[in-house]
């Protein structure tokens, strides 16, 4: 969409040009080349190059190295969550995790989609001596970890589809797409994931999803459920598993989700990505 001229007294056009890039590559979910940027302004790409790159370089903007295509990178929705708090996915979940993580005996984290993977960005841990915990801000692979088929089941068809995409690009992989379209189909109609840990013995990862207002997955809380040789563990897997399914559906109703009023049809299909 070429821009709009607006007559002001106060003009920075290098900012204005900045936002112009960034609001048509919301548009844009599988990103465009700078010539593509430049037609859809109505500029030329000396206009906008230097702009661009700028964006890139602070992280607003991410290029793909096999196609040179920029998209919007996550630093927007990472200051968006510290600019609205109310909104702050964080801090509403973090008070049901520590609640989990106390009745529970066991530790917890929360995924977001960052591009082509998950990112934690919160976790609680357990309060005993011995517990399985992973870091603030490490990296999940989403085409194989239980978080990230969890997101990936209850995103739309054309968000998922992105994600995907996005992961074969930064992995350098091949989705097996009947594979995973079988799993999260499963991961639907059962509302959660659960599974042995394909990384650490002894962990079954039980992920439910969480929704906001809108009706839209915004994350994955997961258990890394550690199961102890003795068996001296507070709760057994079954009561974990239901212990946060209540507490991804509290965290969901703090966003502001209505279950009754959030069905819908557009979910993924994986086998058509």
């Amino acid at each position: 969409m070429a821009r709009t001229e607006l007559k002001t007294p106060y003009a920075a056009p290098a900012i204005e040009k900045a936002f112009e890039v960034i609001e048509t590559l919301a548009g844009r979910p599988d990103g465009a080349l700078v010539s593509e940027i430049a037609a859809d302004l109505g500029r030329s790409v000396g206009e906008l190059f230097r702009i661009i790159v700028v964006l890139e370089r602070l992280g607003y903007l991410r290029r793909s190295s096999s196609t040179d295509r920029y998209t919007v990178a996550y630093k927007f929705l990472e200051l968006g969550y510290r600019a609205t708090p109310a909104q702050n996915i964080v801090r509403a979940a973090l008070p049901e995790m520590q609640a989990l993580a106390i009745e529970a005996g066991q530790s917890c984290h929360l995924v977001v989609v960052s591009e082509g993977r998950g990112v934690v960005i919160a976790r609680e841990e357990q309060p005993g001596r011995r517990g399985f915990a992973l870091k603030v801000g490490a990296q999940i692979d989403i085409i194989q970890s239980c978080s990230g088929h969890v997101l990936l089941a209850f995103s739309k068809h054309q968000k998922s589809e992105r994600i995907v995409r996005a992961a074969e690009d930064e992995q350098g992989i091949e989705v097996d797409r009947a594979w995973l379209a079988g799993r999260v189909a499963d991961i639907r109609r059962r509302g959660y994931d659960i599974r042995k840990s394909p990384i650490t013995h002894g962990v079954t990862d039980i992920s439910f999803p969480i929704f906001g207002f809108d009706g839209d997955v915004v994350a994955a809380v997961t258990i890394p459920f550690l199961e102890l040789i003795d068996g001296s563990q507070k709760v057994g897997l079954d009561a974990a598993r239901d212990l946060l399914r209540a507490t991804a559906a509290r965290v969901s109703d703090r966003l502001g989700y209505q279950p009754e009023a959030s069905v819908d049809s557009d979910l993924l299909s994986v086998g058509s990505c």
